[in-house]
């Protein structure tokens, strides 16, 4: 029985409007042809950066790839496919659950499920993005507590709100919008020393 071609989509991204993508391209549908791969679809995004989570092209590829349009993706290098190793490893994870092959032509990566070492990669990489998300927040914490010895208001300052001040407009017939717009404090609050004070 002679084996269906493999269907791939191909994803390229620069950073920036001035560059294209051209070789990337070339690169990839010279390595699809070699191996007598079929073309779905060219997935390019021109002036985004790959730390960006929301990249267009990058959202519609997830989005073929869900419905299962395609077999594989092809990248000309991992930077190209994301700088955050989170997000790469997210993405990588969501190609995965799709039964979604993940290659990158210039690079030792292949997420072919006949390949071993693609679950040992997956594991490592999902360790190194774990790894990378304790040590973001690991610095946030520090941060913190940096800017409070400072003497840094973090976080929303407190209001204090005086209730008697929005009673009173309340009883001279101000809406609750325009006591909060007089007083420059939250509807919600408003609307609960009202509703607290009828009750």
């Amino acid at each position: 029985m002679v084996e269906k071609p493999l269907l791939c989509a191909l994803y390229a991204r620069v950073s920036t409007t001035d560059q294209d993508c051209a070789m990337q391209l070339d690169d990839m549908r010279g390595y699809a042809e070699r191996r007598g791969w079929r073309l779905y679809a060219e997935y390019v995004d021109t002036g985004w950066s790959g730390a960006k989570r929301d990249r267009p092209q990058l959202t519609r590829l997830m989005k073929d790839a869900q419905a299962r349009r395609f077999d594989v993706v092809l990248c000309w290098k991992v930077d190209r496919f994301g700088r955050s190793v989170a997000n790469f490893v997210e993405n990588l994870q969501s190609l995965d659950s799709f039964g979604i092959r993940f290659l990158v032509v210039t690079q030792a990566v292949d997420t072919d499920a006949n390949n071993p070492s693609s679950r040992l990669l997956l594991q490592v990489l999902a360790a190194v993005a774990e790894f990378e998300r304790s040590m973001i927040c690991e610095r946030v914490r520090a941060g913190i507590k940096a800017a409070k010895k400072r003497g840094v208001q973090c976080g929303r300052r407190v209001v204090v709100v005086d209730s008697t001040k929005v009673l009173a407009l309340h009883l001279r017939g101000k809406t609750i919008r325009q006591i909060a717009e007089t007083l420059k404090i939250n509807r919600g609050k408003v609307h609960k020393i009202v509703k607290a004070a009828a009750a």
